[in-house]
């Protein structure tokens, strides 16, 4: 049986492909979740992939998350620089958490280079597109397999 692995995406990440393609790149998110329910099941894992531009829905992901002992694979997106409750539902969490980045918030604006989820992370990927999130899949998987 697959490991579950929770995959969460923050604001505006549904506009991958239009928003600022020069920053993010140019596929779409449906591109997005098809890489990585791919590399998920290379890996043995199922990925269950979920986006909100809701604060609250991602609180109650993580919520989840930490009473269902699945790891997560999170871009908090705006919210990685002022959410302290998403912050405090990522604490709860007792299975891995990579925060992951599209970009490289530390080559962007200074606003950027904070991460209030960091501290709970066990890793972070940033800057290498959305290969972020497949560096994070095989991450997590090597990851599930040394605690096994």
């Amino acid at each position: 049986m697959a490991q579950r692995v929770l995959v969460i995406n923050g604001p505006n990440l549904n506009r991958l492909g239009s928003r600022e393609p020069e920053i993010y790149g140019t596929l779409s998110y449906s591109d997005l979740t098809s890489a990585v329910l791919e590399k998920a099941l290379e890996l043995g894992l199922e990925a269950d992939i979920r986006q909100s531009n809701s604060e609250s829905e991602i609180i109650d992901w993580l919520h989840l998350a930490a009473e269902s002992k699945l790891p997560v694979i999170m871009n908090p997106a705006a919210f990685t620089h002022y959410s302290y409750a998403i912050a405090d539902a990522c604490a709860m969490l007792v299975e891995p958490l990579i925060e992951v980045h599209i970009s490289n918030p530390g080559a962007r604006e200074e606003f950027r280079h904070h991460s209030v989820v960091t501290p709970s992370a066990t890793g972070v990927i940033a800057g290498f597109g959305v290969d972020s999130y497949l560096l994070a899949l095989h991450a997590l998987s090597r990851l599930l397999l040394s605690k096994a």
